[in-house]
């Protein structure tokens, strides 16, 4: 009996990678191994990098923070503890953002924390 190879199957699979591998750089567009392998890896760095972008905007907003808490002449850690002290619930995004956006409100929420 001959051997059965579904190269219809096989010749789709080949051409699909391939089609996500346009616009790479050399033998990772068009070369089967490498540019399976390329696309393999890219998912794993795809995958960490979904979790480390939390991390990066969670740091970018406490330097934010930190910066306009300054300016206000306290630090971040003692306005985080007047926060929690204060009873306020306001979370690292927001008050990043009013910061940035809106420097009265924050100046608001600082003075309130430092009368308690």
């Amino acid at each position: 009996m001959p051997r059965s190879v579904n190269h219809v199957a096989s010749r789709a699979k080949r051409k699909r990678i391939l089609k996500l591998t346009r616009g790479y750089f050399g033998a990772r567009k068009n070369v089967w191994t490498v540019a399976k392998n390329t696309w393999e890896k890219g998912l794993t760095y795809a995958y960490r990098d979904r979790r480390n972008k939390k991390r990066t905007f969670r740091a970018l907003w406490i330097q934010r923070i930190n910066a306009a808490a300054r300016l206000e002449g306290m630090s971040y850690s003692a306005l985080m503890g007047g926060l929690n002290k204060a009873g306020i619930e306001i979370n690292r995004k927001v008050l990043a953002d009013l910061a940035v956006n809106n420097p009265e409100a924050f100046k608001a929420i600082v003075a309130k924390v430092a009368n308690k």
